[in-house]
């Protein structure tokens, strides 16, 4: 038999959470790994899993990461050769593959699929049930009120119940429970579905997804081929068969910038294909605004100077002409960018130059050194040191384009550096020269496809509406009772309590009470002043 204490423990208890078990006797044995799984799926530790997961991702904010830019990374380790590589042992350039990373990902995920399912399944169990009965004193509530009519007692209750339109209402013996605000807890959990589902679309595009950068210089085409990128990032489940098969040319591209050499704005003009032997149309890719081609999308990234220069052998002979540009990888925000140029085919000793490329050159006159005054190329200028010898190009060891081995290389005119400006010759030592000819742009494109996107969206939309109605929407009950009074009046009863914003909640239940006064007046105010 249930007791008045029980009741109104129920009526004021405004949640769907489990009520405690009482003490059991688990195995010894089950005993450690119950208690590790409701530590897991309880929901403090999953606010502290995902304060992991954003305190995690802050490196990739300030760092540089291979998936988004490798020229910057492998910039990044050439000036800092000591923090550098315990960066990249820590996964710090990778954040987003990291197995850290994953590994906190997961557990966000179990413990806020471990977290959801009983408190979806008791508030599936709640939105069944009645509004609780009414607790015995209406008057300890929060909010009360109490007068007497000379309306009859059924009559009080459907006008309650009519007045209480929009309320979830259920009548039992003398008095109406009524409720509202359920769609708080139901907003709650579908914020929290939501944060699983985006979890769920993330993995979706780094299983089946595609991340591929490439760096094009001006006049130079790409087609979408694995072989044609420079750092590709596939999805463990992503079959090279479903590249869009698009290709363009990078036609020009622009930069501007202010007289503080801040940058203003950035142009790729491409001209694009949608299949291999498609018509081609121009489009100009700007950042936050990318080539959209069938599931691909080509964002641009990042851009530098290509130099060209013209190399001869002592015997006179072209060696590198000056259509295969070199670029450049930019080390400040004045665009101060190296090179390295690497000449094979020569007739004698291989020959390589280590170069800055200084778009807007200043030197100092003391230490000859130079310096980008701006980003744009104002007085452009390349500064050079030379090698001769054996590049090991052909020992059949990879090597990087943007670096020397200097180890069987023999400087040139003693390692000294010069300086040329466009169209001047260095005359080498032993003979052969180097002309800079030119000064050209390329960019750096991205590459992607993921599938997990459209559950991605959804899950936002999701994230906003369930956080809005958590936030906004109100828990409330409100109880109606009537009981027979004295000289054939009924005595009317009104109580309600809201867990949030009281003072909203007591204007609404004003709001009520007036209402329900104007269909149920107070008899005291119909019975005549006797003198």
């Amino acid at each position: 038999m249930t007791t008045a204490a029980e009741v109104d423990g129920a009526a004021v208890r405004l949640s769907t959470a489990p009520e405690p078990v009482g003490p059991q006797r688990p195995r010894q044995l089950m005993a450690p790994v119950r208690r590790t799984w409701r530590q897991l799926t309880s929901m403090r530790t999953a606010l502290l899993l995902l304060f992991l997961l954003a305190l995690g991702a802050v490196p990739g904010g300030f760092l540089p990461q291979r998936s988004l830019n490798p020229p910057r990374v492998t910039a990044y380790l050439a000036q800092h050769r000591t923090l550098g590589p315990i960066l990249d042992r820590l996964s710090l350039f990778d954040v987003f593959a990291a197995p850290w990373f994953a590994a906190v990902y997961l557990l966000l995920f179990v413990s806020l699929v471990g977290c959801l399912v009983p408190r979806i399944r008791l508030h599936a169990r709640a939105l069944r049930k009645p509004p609780p009965q009414a607790p015995g004193n209406l008057s300890r509530l929060p909010a009360s009120a109490r007068w007497e009519t000379a309306v009859p007692l059924d009559e009080v209750l459907d006008l309650a119940r009519r007045r209480l339109r929009g309320w979830r209402t259920t009548r039992r013996d003398n008095a109406v429970s009524a409720e509202r605000g359920y769609l708080r807890e139901t907003g709650n959990l579908v914020f929290h579905v939501s944060l699983v589902l985006l979890l769920v679309g993330i993995a979706v595009g780094q299983f089946f997804g595609f991340k591929g950068t490439v760096l094009i210089k001006e006049g130079t085409g790409f087609a979408n081929a694995i072989a044609s990128y420079d750092d590709i990032h596939p999805g463990r489940r992503f079959r090279e068969s479903s590249l869009v098969p698009l290709h363009f040319t990078l036609d020009d591209f622009r930069a501007t910038y202010g007289p503080d050499g801040k940058a203003r704005t950035f142009d790729a003009q491409v001209r694009y294909a949608r299949t291999p032997d498609g018509p081609e149309a121009p489009y100009d890719i700007r950042v936050n605004h990318p080539l959209h081609v069938g599931a691909a999308k080509v964002y641009l990234i990042g851009h530098g100077y290509t130099v060209h220069v013209v190399v001869r052998d002592k015997s006179g002979q072209v060696a590198l002409d000056a259509t295969n540009g070199v670029p450049c990888l930019p080390q400040d925000a004045r665009f101060l960018s190296t090179c390295t140029i690497k000449v094979p085919d020569t007739r004698g000793p291989q020959l390589g130059f280590e170069g800055a490329f200084t778009p807007t050159t200043v030197q100092d006159p003391v230490t000859r050194r130079v310096a980008s005054a701006h980003p744009a190329v104002q007085n452009p200028a390349l500064t050079l040191v030379g090698y001769a010898g054996d590049l090991g190009v052909d020992t059949g060891v990879p090597s990087s384009v943007y670096s020397l081995d200097k180890s069987r290389l023999m400087p040139l005119d003693g390692g000294k550096p010069t300086l040329l400006g466009p169209g001047e010759t260095w005359r080498l030592p032993g003979g052969g020269s180097i002309t800079f000819v030119r000064t050209t742009e390329w960019a750096t494109f991205q590459v992607t496809q993921d599938p997990g996107k459209l559950i991605a969206l959804a899950a936002a939309v999701g994230i906003v509406l369930g956080l809005c109605l958590s936030l906004f929407v109100r828990r409330r009950r409100v109880w109606v009772r009537a009981t027979p009074g004295e000289g054939g009046l009924t005595v009317v009863e009104i109580g309600g309590l809201a867990r949030t914003d009281p003072d909203a909640f007591a204007a609404e239940f004003d709001d009520l009470v007036e209402r329900l006064r104007a269909a149920v007046p107070d008899a005291s105010a119909l019975t005549p002043d006797k003198e």
